[in-house]
């Protein structure tokens, strides 16, 4: 069993990392200037960064089955605790953009308006924001579920951020680009294979692969979050005092995967393997105070993690921090 202060070295290795950076010594941070927000998006600072979450919509998805080690009616009880619907799981989709650097970046792409009709609002989001797509740089992925990376391109095929690289964990693009894999896959799974060229094909000679502890820019660094898929990876970020863990998936929302980290749900592509890393990182986020984002955290989606009883919680940050 992963006890409560046992910590992942990946991600321990980097937050310490950055830490010894810090304690070397930095320039003065300039002030940081205060968070601004529109109706689907919310900006702050990390170091001088600029963060910014893009609210995409949401899907709603039926409860049988949805956890695959609970009876539905456990989870019924733990989301009505959070007052969430009891019949229903209402699933949001937020991305995480980042100033850096004088570059753009993106990470993960959203529905692109393609998988559900109550989703699909990032591009308008993004502009809200003040983000153009023809001025991403870079987008960075977590990993190749469809609600991840339908957004890249158009139902046509077109490039939706026609001036950017693709950076893939190199774990994640050796599983899904395999074709012995796609032939032994399971039903469930086979569709992201198809999915993963789609995607990439208006991108070619733009994508970029990027192993465990390599940096995507300098600042942004991958930490290998396997089980919900082969190669799912969160990402750290670091400037000067100020850091950031984008999670991606090692969560579903919180209300009911941290507060029950050993609940499975259906999208796991390995249950085990992705309990064991979400009890370790959200352990380590814990530990270290660290701000972190949420694919599916409920909008604004970005806060911090604490222990709670057996498991966690979930803190959102300070609208105006």
């Amino acid at each position: 069993m992963i006890t409560r202060r046992q910590a992942g070295l990946s991600l321990a290795a980097i937050t310490l990392a950055a830490g010894a950076a810090r304690a070397q010594g930095t320039a003065p941070q300039p002030a940081a200037p205060a968070a601004s927000s529109g109706p689907g998006f919310h900006r702050f600072r990390v170091g001088n960064f600029t963060a910014t979450t893009v609210f995409d919509g949401t899907a709603t998805l039926p409860l049988e089955n949805f956890v695959l080690n609970a009876p539905v009616e456990t989870v019924r009880d733990v989301l009505a605790e959070s007052f969430l619907p009891r019949d229903r799981y209402v699933t949001p989709y937020t991305l995480t953009a980042l100033q850096a650097g004088g570059r753009t970046v993106l990470f993960d792409a959203g529905t692109g308006g393609q998988l559900a009709p109550t989703a699909g609002s990032a591009l308008a989001n993004l502009r809200a924001a003040g983000i153009e797509p023809e001025r991403v740089d870079l987008v960075v992925l977590t990993h190749v579920h469809g609600d991840h990376i339908t957004g890249l391109a158009t139902a046509d095929g077109k490039a939706v951020f026609p001036n950017a690289e693709i950076v893939i964990p190199e774990a994640e693009w050796r599983y899904w680009s395999d074709a012995g894999n796609e032939t032994s896959a399971p039903a469930r799974q086979k569709p992201n294979f198809a999915n993963l060229k789609r995607r990439l094909a208006p991108y070619e000679g733009r994508v970029r692969r990027v192993e465990e502890g390599q940096e995507a820019l300098p600042g942004i660094r991958a930490i290998t979050t396997p089980g919900h898929t082969p190669g799912h990876t969160s990402w750290h970020v670091a400037d000067g005092d100020g850091e950031l863990i984008v999670l991606g998936d090692v969560t579903h929302r919180p209300e009911l995967f941290a507060r029950r980290p050993g609940f499975h749900v259906m999208f796991d592509f390995d249950p085990a393997m992705a309990e064991t890393t979400r009890r370790r990182v959200l352990d380590r986020c814990a530990a270290d105070r660290v701000r972190v984002t949420g694919y599916h955290f409920p909008f604004p989606a970005n806060g911090y993690i604490a222990w709670e009883g057996e498991g966690f919680r979930f803190i959102p940050a300070d609208w105006t921090a």
